[in-house]
């Protein structure tokens, strides 16, 4: 199953230079990988344009999302993760989710 999300940085170049650091693979603590393959992802990937960022996460199936990112959250070093990363990022709306999931409007297989 294939998740996409989207969310804001804060619109300041120092912060998202700072922000594309702290995910080279070197700069990522490794309880962060970890834990994400630890719940069932099994890719994920981030693109950005200007301070848009747009993940995409390949699951299996029946991976239960709210589930699984509940199980996440208590995993070693994610929350200290998610006040870190809270510095760049911006909420697209006044409700607790930072990353909003976007839906499918379309896809080139459903035409053939």
């Amino acid at each position: 199953m294939r998740h996409c999300l989207t969310l804001d940085l804060k619109p300041d170049e120092e912060l998202i230079q700072k922000y594309e650091e702290c995910h080279q693979p070197n700069n990522i603590p490794m309880d962060i990988p970890k834990g994400i393959k630890a719940i069932g992802i099994l890719n994920m990937e981030i693109f950005r344009w200007e301070n848009r960022l747009f993940m995409i996460v390949d699951t299996e199936d029946a991976f239960d999302w709210d589930v699984q990112m509940s199980k996440l959250g208590d995993m070693p070093g994610q929350k200290e993760w998610e006040l870190l990363m809270d510095a760049y990022q911006q909420r697209l709306d006044s409700s607790s989710d930072k990353w909003k999931k976007m839906e499918r409007i379309f896809s080139l297989s459903d035409c053939f």
